[in-house]
């Protein structure tokens, strides 16, 4: 692991005290990309396997813009009473919801993360501020400090955008615009003032190379010795059981855009959707697209790969997954963890 010091601590600020809006007075696009949080507790379980709804707790589902995370990268955020981070890595395009309640020896511990200013494998190293202990974002693992070998619990969630938030869930919440500075707002190491519509990866993002190198515009990036995959390919990773299965959007799309399979002692359906890619337990159904994009029919029901909702009330329990490029899956579990039809 290839770990760099890049910029000061917290010159990219985290956010720590969130506030929030109804989604019908978001002021963004309706195609802005959000990362969705529904709720942290398992709902319940119905006789076939599927669940019966969402946030047990009653609490609004909350939707986290990326426009936001690209200049604070961690939300400190409570979601369902349970304290969480929301993550995310430009470079790798990870986007990774934690629980920041940690067991340790000496008991239960809750976590606030601020961003480190290093880089592991081009990836953001988070530390928290109780230890000090620094954290690789994409693994949830500590890879220095006293907390080092700890591994945080990943919380189910959803990477879509505005719109399609706005439609499944009308109740719902988005993360008002924190301000402030940010080294991401700036041309140098110093913090700039934030101007969120700006796009500060957007060069990034439409080139092939990736990495730090690649961002700064001061080479190509890593080399990548695969011509199967893209190095920036979405990918949504699901771990089970010590076991770990990175589903491509390319693959998943190439496969009538849904795939089945077992990840540790779970069956598993992987959905991609005009929105991104989604993941959940199956129940045991055989799905099969609809000439509508991001719908499957199973089961005698139609089924949303979006919600993983179908139109006679029930639901997919969504599984904890992350959401990232295929370099950075492939620098943490290897090259042969990604499924193929």
């Amino acid at each position: 692991m290839d770990v760099k010091s890049v910029l000061p601590r917290d010159a990219i600020p985290s956010v720590d005290d969130p506030s929030y809006e109804p989604v019908s007075e978001y002021a963004g696009d309706p195609g802005d990309e959000v990362v969705v949080v529904d709720s942290v507790a398992s709902p319940t379980r119905r006789a076939d396997g599927t669940a019966s709804g969402g946030s047990v707790d009653g609490d609004p589902a909350r939707a986290f813009p990326i426009r936001y995370l690209h200049y604070h990268e961690v939300c400190n955020a409570v979601v369902d009473e349970a304290p969480v981070a929301v993550t995310w890595c430009p470079l790798c395009g990870s986007a990774v919801v934690y629980e920041r309640t940690v067991r340790t020896p000496d008991g239960e511990r809750v976590l606030e993360f601020g961003v480190s200013g290093k880089l592991a494998d081009d990836d953001l190293v988070m530390y928290d501020r109780e230890t000090e202990s620094e954290w690789k974002q994409s693994l949830g693992t500590a890879i220095a400090g006293s907390l080092e070998g700890t591994d945080l619990d990943v919380v189910p969630a959803a990477m879509t955008t505005v719109g399609a938030f706005r439609d499944s869930t009308p109740d719902g919440e988005v993360l008002v615009a924190p301000g402030g500075e940010s080294e991401a707002a700036s041309d140098t190491d110093e913090p700039a003032p934030i101007e969120y519509d700006d796009v500060p990866y957007e060069a990034y993002f439409e080139t092939a190379g990736f990495g730090l190198d690649a961002h700064r515009g001061t080479g190509d990036g890593r080399d990548w010795n695969r011509d199967d995959l893209a190095p920036k390919t979405v990918v949504l990773g699901v771990e089970r059981d010590g076991e770990a299965l990175g589903f491509p959007l390319d693959r998943l799309e190439a496969n009538g855009s849904v795939a089945h399979a077992t990840v540790g002692d779970r069956d598993v359906v992987a959905f991609a959707t005009p929105d991104g890619v989604h993941a959940y337990e199956n129940p045991g159904f055989a799905f099969e697209r609809t000439v509508e994009p991001g719908t499957y029919v199973a089961d005698g029901a139609r089924w949303s790969g979006t919600t993983g909702e179908s139109d006679d009330g029930r639901r997919l329990e969504r599984l904890p997954a992350r959401r990232l490029f295929a370099f950075a899956w492939q620098d943490d579990h290897g090259p042969d963890a990604f499924w193929a039809p």
